[in-house]
């Protein structure tokens, strides 16, 4: 029996690539990908907690199709994210004979999704890569419009490429066996969705996990998927909007150390941030900001600065982001829901004021 999916395509000048959602598609991964690729000497990457679920099934469908293909696991986490392991990673596909005509399959979260692309990205000086995202996470948002990337110790994602993946592989049942955590984390990103682009998502939060989680995660990837159309290298603005909660977000994650909070956890924080400077700022009806709070906190999700962090350690980290140029910040806000706009009129003292008004 064909399994049903739903195509949605990245429209890029060069290279287009189209986004797979639906139910069970992890065992037809194979067969799907052998649309795209010549049959290849590849390796899946994937992290100690995902493979032992799903990896079996990945490579069980690349060997029935035609691929000659090859585990590689790394430790769960942000301290993956790192050249040291991207380094070791390219070491073993050297040693494993993967050459120009090989290819890489990212089997896991955003955190796989980056690390993976990246080596794809700089193996050979660039192979095509895969991603198989295995979270909300990624499903909605990062495995998509090709940001590939690892941390510093400076700062999250500083180090990092473009490289647009072949094809987007999202199987929904996956999700199912995500922890509690792991899965409303994502959710944080389906609110920034629903902020910047389609206000209507906000009523269908939070999901109920045993319904066919596909509509929505295709949504979101329509969403994502036509603005990177638009912007493929962040140069018009446009693609700017996807930073919504982002800019303290990130910081917050980096000044509490990597894996404290999840990315989704840091970014719900940054968005409650933003909806106070979009009130103050940019005219958002209050009602409106609540909204979104209430969504933030019915999905489960920290809505307050963790206890102990200091605002000092915040604005240091949020000095070393890439959004942050030539002592001013392009800061994303929203005047009405369902639509977003850069600033560049948000200031470091605003910044401070918000952190401090959503302290707990």
């Amino acid at each position: 029996m064909l399994i049903p999916m739903t195509k949605i395509t990245v429209c890029l000048s060069e290279n287009p690539y189209d986004i797979q959602i639906g139910q069970g598609l992890l065992h037809r991964a194979g067969e799907i990908s052998s649309g795209v690729l010549n049959l290849c000497r590849c390796v899946v990457i994937t992290d100690d907690v995902v493979g032992p679920l799903h990896a079996d099934t990945l490579l069980k469908s690349l060997v029935e199709a035609g691929f000659d293909a090859h585990l590689l696991s790394v430790p769960a986490g942000e301290i993956s994210k790192s050249m040291k392991f991207a380094s070791s990673l390219c070491d073993r596909l050297i040693e494993l004979g993967l050459d120009r005509k090989s290819a890489v399959f990212a089997l896991g979260g955003g955190v796989v999704g980056d690390l993976a692309g990246f080596v794809a990205s700089i193996h050979y000086r660039g192979i095509p890569i895969v991603q198989v995202p295995t979270t909300v996470i990624a499903q909605v948002d990062s495995a998509i419009g090709g940001k590939t990337g690892v941390n510093s110790p400076l700062g999250k994602n500083l180090i990092g490429t473009f490289h647009q993946p072949r094809l987007v592989i999202a199987d929904t049942n996956v999700l199912s066996t995500l922890p509690d955590r792991i899965f409303r984390e994502g959710l944080a990103e389906v609110i920034k969705h629903a902020v910047i682009d389609d206000a209507t998502m906000l009523s269908l939060l939070p999901p109920d996990r045993k319904t066919d989680l596909s509509p929505l995660i295709a949504r979101n990837v329509s969403i994502k998927a036509r603005i990177v159309s638009e912007d493929e290298f962040e140069t018009s603005g446009t693609r700017a909007l996807l930073n919504f909660g982002h800019t303290i977000g990130h910081a917050i994650e980096s000044a509490v150390g990597y894996g404290t909070l999840a990315h989704g956890e840091a970014v719900a924080i940054g968005m409650i941030a933003a909806l106070d400077l979009s009130v103050r700022l940019a005219g958002l009806n209050p009602s409106e900001s609540d909204r979104v709070v209430s969504a933030i906190k019915s999905c489960g999700l920290p809505s307050t600065i963790p206890t102990g962090l200091t605002t000092d350690s915040i604005l240091d980290a949020l000095k070393r982001d890439k959004k942050f140029s030539s002592g001013s910040i392009r800061f994303i806000l929203t005047r009405h829901l369902g639509s977003a706009f850069v600033s560049n009129q948000v200031t470091l003292e605003n910044i401070v004021d918000a952190i401090e008004r959503i302290r707990g």
